[in-house]
């Protein structure tokens, strides 16, 4: 929807009240312009167009990396800053796609915004996380625990980001803390990255990583493997299976307070994490290793 013209986004508005603007390329993607387009320009459009239909409310889901610049992050609360050097570009247009709405509230003209910032979404079905895991380690790539492995990272089960999202369009009205907020959802469980990551390749029959690596060794082989391949883009393509903002990801602590939408939304989540993992795995079983 977000990378239409505003024209095109007036019928399906009509009589709507509530907008989930959840339209954004897959984190993954290098495309710059595509991110651009799409959470700076398209959420621009989604804005405009929403308050000539009439919307009242708005519900963004944005991201908690717009906070994250690639060092720990523990317990990180919505008062942190924006990322002064965001970790890729995808994050850099959700800063910018999360102050346009935020930007946007506007209880004199009952035009009421939120944003909710999950992270490390998963669950059943995921294109994404589990597939991308499996066949990581289906080449042999997983055998490898970058830093000491302590590290806790925040995983999000899908079903208590929906949660988190009707529960901030409830929460949505005049003189609501809510209004022009942004808010962190997660498991509220930190767990340790490599741990998570083993318990999804352990249920599907898989060997977790073993052998560990120092994170700096890796972090700077990872930003020369990604200066080569830029300096040799114009000759050979090739794109590195770690750069340094996967390796930032996947070695430090990431891992953030739902303390302000308890308090302001009633948030809990609904599914805990050991349920969320036994749910996800066992939605795969077309990924079990098969000798």
């Amino acid at each position: 929807m977000a990378t239409r013209s505003r024209p095109d986004l007036l019928p399906a508005l009509e009589g709507v009240t509530v907008v989930f603007h959840c339209a954004s390329p897959a984190p993954s993607s290098d495309n710059k312009e595509l991110f651009y387009r799409v959470n700076y320009t398209g959420t621009k459009a989604v804005i405009q167009a929403c308050k000539e239909a009439g919307v009242q409310k708005v519900v963004l889901t944005s991201s908690a990396s717009v906070v994250f610049e690639g060092t720990d992050v523990k317990d990180g609360t919505e008062d942190l800053p924006y990322a002064k050097k965001p970790i890729d570009y995808y994050t850099e247009t959700k800063i910018l796609q999360e102050k346009e709405v935020l930007g946007a509230n506007n209880p004199d003209e009952n035009f009421l915004t939120v944003a909710i910032r999950p992270h490390g979404i998963f669950g059943p079905r995921d294109p994404q996380l589990v597939p991308i895991l499996v066949e990581t380690a289906r080449k042999g790539k997983m055998k490898f625990i970058i830093g000491d492995g302590k590290n806790l990272v925040d995983f999000t089960y899908v079903e208590n980001v929906v949660h988190g999202h009707i529960l901030a369009a409830e929460s949505l009205h005049k003189n609501s803390p809510v209004c022009g907020k942004a808010y962190h959802i997660t498991n509220d469980e930190p767990v340790p990255f490599w741990e998570f990551l083993s318990r999804v390749l352990v249920g599907l029959d898989y060997e977790p990583p073993r052998y560990r690596l120092p994170y700096l060794l890796v972090y700077y082989l990872a930003l020369l493997l990604s200066l080569l391949a830029l300096l040799l883009k114009p000759f050979i393509a090739f794109k590195p299976t770690f750069t340094p903002m996967r390796v930032a990801l996947a070695g430090t602590h990431h891992y953030y307070s739902c303390k302000r939408a308890k308090e302001d939304m009633g948030y809990r989540p609904l599914v805990s994490l050991d349920q969320a993992i036994e749910r996800t795995v066992q939605s795969y079983p077309q990924l079990r290793w098969a000798e």
